[in-house]
């Protein structure tokens, strides 16, 4: 019999062929930072995840051209999956990691385009022992995911989240989010920097989805679910008269193109972990930001 795994509903892998994607993941991280070259970071990343990476390595590799054999390699152990059943495409699974970074658990999304394409990891989420939550599975261990366009009783569909966040960092409205500091507190964080006697700045925000940047979700065992979300953000500061921009963080010195005249726009990304309840506002477990371009004009 012949299963069709864009029709079936079937695991989207089996625990064993995710635990040599977790391997290889790992493998081909520690390699791409060893050797300080951004264009390995796509062999096994993709989305938000390979765009801080390709970024963190030029950054790297301008401060030091000859690599860095002695980098720790990573390591991701006691790992614990979680696989949804699916249909279609893209395929995703979590991997739930202890890492030798720090006391962190590491969820890894690890996402496949299609049949015959590799597995990549898209997003990492960093959140302390005892915060995962705990997922909805079925009889033999598998997980429930959440059609991206569809709410299925959630206080918002996964795919609207990164547009509804762009919205309400742009006019502080909405109620889909409740506040913390990737919402209010973010809001008050620019707050200051509009307006300056040496510069004003313009925030933009723009939201992601797929086909370049899903947001997978998993059914969670208290009616909601959790979802990983991508969004860019831009900042255009423009000078005032007489007043030339300057950079001094080493970051963004690596990653400025352009010339630095009368403005610089910063282009950063996040990808975040999104608790959706059943009703009420989605809350942000951890949201990873990183400058990934800049550019004086």
């Amino acid at each position: 019999m012949t299963v069709h795994g864009e029709r079936a509903v079937i695991p989207a892998t089996s625990r064993a062929e995710a635990a040599g994607v977790l391997k290889r993941f790992t493998d081909g991280y520690t390699d791409a930072y060893r050797r300080l070259d951004p264009a390995l970071v796509d062999r096994v990343e993709t989305g938000a995840l390979a765009e801080i990476g390709r970024a963190d390595l030029a950054v790297q590799r301008a401060a030091t051209p000859g690599g860095n054999p002695g980098y720790p390699a990573l390591v991701l152990d006691d790992a614990r999956f979680t696989i949804p059943k699916m249909a279609g495409w893209p395929k995703f699974f979590v991997a739930d990691t202890r890492s030798n970074r720090d006391g962190n658990r590491w969820l890894v999304v690890f996402t496949r385009s299609g049949a015959g394409k590799p597995w990549k990891a898209a997003y990492l989420s960093l959140l302390a022992d005892g915060r995962v939550p705990a997922f909805v599975t079925d009889a033999d261990g598998y997980a429930e995911a959440v059609p991206a366009r569809e709410a299925d009783g959630l206080a918002a569909a996964p795919g609207a989240l990164s547009g509804a966040y762009a919205d309400y960092l742009r006019t502080g409205k909405g109620t889909v989010f409740a506040d913390g500091p990737a919402t209010s507190g973010l809001r008050a964080d620019r707050a200051p920097l509009a307006r300056t006697p040496n510069f004003w700045t313009e925030f933009i925000d723009t939201p992601d989805g797929a086909p370049g940047f899903p947001s997978p979700a998993l059914r969670t065992k208290d009616g909601g679910a959790l979802v990983f979300v991508t969004a860019h953000h831009r900042e255009k500061r423009t000078m005032a008269q007489g007043v030339t921009p300057t950079v001094s963080d080493a970051r963004t010195k690596a990653l400025l193109t352009g010339d630095l005249r009368t403005a610089v726009t910063f282009t950063r990304v996040s990808e975040s972990a999104v608790q959706v309840p059943a009703s009420g506002r989605a809350v942000f477990l951890n949201r990873i930001e990183s400058l990934t371009a800049a550019r004086g004009e």
